[in-house]
């Protein structure tokens, strides 16, 4: 009797407790999705990402590159009033309060401090209108053409809306920014006294301590928009980014998208600037040494290098004088036949004429047209004119 009832106890059991799901099973996909690689910007992965959609506080990644590039994080700024108790998430700034633009940066970007957001556009541009302005032309610079911005926080605003492939564009260039990677990948910050007490901030972002290789960015809610995350790894040397719009499981998808893109793509290096082009110049005799500045990396699946094309133009013959770091030509490299980078070469040595070399150059000249005896004061004359040494 007894081992008869428990195994209907065990049975009970299995049929009440809630199913985990698998592993392998397919997250819902968010009413628009974009990854992209964050140094090139290629596009690896996207789904109605051209779909102009409210965005929520993931458009603090913008106001936050924006006060990153243009202010002193060390300069203190005092809270106005009307930042006092804005709507949504906040740190709770009060009137008068004193906290460096670093501090205000960590309460946007950790706690979505909408209050932060506020403070730190009315300090940059003076208004909440002349910020958003900022804002669009800052968009706009980094080819986010569908994408436009009324406020710095995200908050619900007529004509307030960017698209996946916008944000992810917005999210790409803010990742390569130093001072932003150290601020986004914070799991927490403690904020110094401004007259309302030290407060010590968790960032809200659950990807950082749910995904390999996670550093980044923000998160994002509101009624309107749904749930949105714009979210980065770093696996195997690649920085990705990812952004979802709108998703039933912001968190599931983005490493769901994240981990097939980082599967399918590898970063390969495509131009190596270790390399040095010789040049042959109008002195004879002489050559100038040249070479591009930067490697180039770009993200490949297999069977996709066959689709690059490397274009290096160089003149055939330098004319001197030439000096150090001095544009002598360009290296160009197509995929697909569309132009993903390009790059100036310039020269890494000091090349000039002497008087031997003029002299050799203008005796050469009427050899050519059949002179045969050319003065030695004509020569002195002639390399005086030329610009070579004087001849004693």
């Amino acid at each position: 009797m007894a081992e008869k009832f428990a195994a209907l106890l065990c049975a009970a059991l299995l049929v009440l407790a809630p199913c985990a799901p698998s592993a392998a099973a397919e997250s819902v996909p968010s009413r628009a999705e974009c990854v992209a690689e964050a140094v090139s910007g290629r596009v690896l992965y996207e789904r109605n990402a051209d779909e102009r959609l409210p965005m929520a506080s993931t458009t603090k990644i913008l106001t936050a590159l924006i006060v990153i590039e243009d202010c002193d994080p060390l300069a203190v700024v005092t809270v106005p009033p009307a930042c006092a108790g804005v709507e949504g998430s906040s740190i709770y700034l009060k009137a008068g309060e004193k906290l460096t633009v670093g501090d205000l940066l960590k309460g946007l970007m950790l706690r979505s401090g909408n209050d932060c957001a506020e403070a730190l556009a009315l300090y940059h541009s003076g208004s909440i209108e002349k910020f958003a302005e900022a804002m669009n032309a800052r968009a706009a610079a980094l080819g986010a053409a569908d994408s436009c911005f009324k406020n710095p926080h995200g908050l619900p605003a007529e004509g307030h809306y960017t698209t996946a492939r916008d944000l992810a564009r917005i999210a790409c260039a803010a990742m390569r920014n130093e001072r932003f990677r150290a601020l986004v990948s914070a799991k927490s910050a403690d904020l110094s006294d401004g007259g309302n007490g030290a407060r010590h901030l968790v960032n809200k972002n659950k990807f950082l301590s749910m995904a390999e290789g996670a550093n980044g960015v923000k998160t994002g809610y509101t009624k309107e928009a749904g749930r949105c995350l714009a979210a980065a790894a770093k696996r195997k040397g690649m920085q990705l980014v990812s952004v979802v719009l709108n998703s039933p499981d912001m968190y599931a998808r983005s490493e769901q998208i994240l981990s097939a893109a980082f599967e399918k793509y590898s970063e390969e290096k495509v131009f190596d600037a270790s390399k040095i082009y010789t040049l042959p110049t109008d002195a004879e005799g002489k050559f100038c040494r040249c070479r591009a500045a930067e490697d180039f990396y770009y993200p490949l699946a297999e069977g996709e290098r066959e689709k690059l094309r490397t274009d290096v133009l160089l003149p055939p013959r330098v004319r001197l004088p030439v000096f150090c770091g001095q544009e002598l030509g360009e290296v160009r490299i197509f995929f697909e036949n569309q132009l993903i980078f390009s790059q100036k070469i310039d020269s890494i040595d000091r090349v000039t004429k002497n008087w031997s070399d003029i002299l050799g150059e203008i005796a050469r000249r009427y050899v050519r047209v059949g002179v045969s005896c050319v003065s030695t004061n004509f020569l002195r004359n002639a390399a005086s004119r030329a610009g070579a040494p004087a001849i004693n």
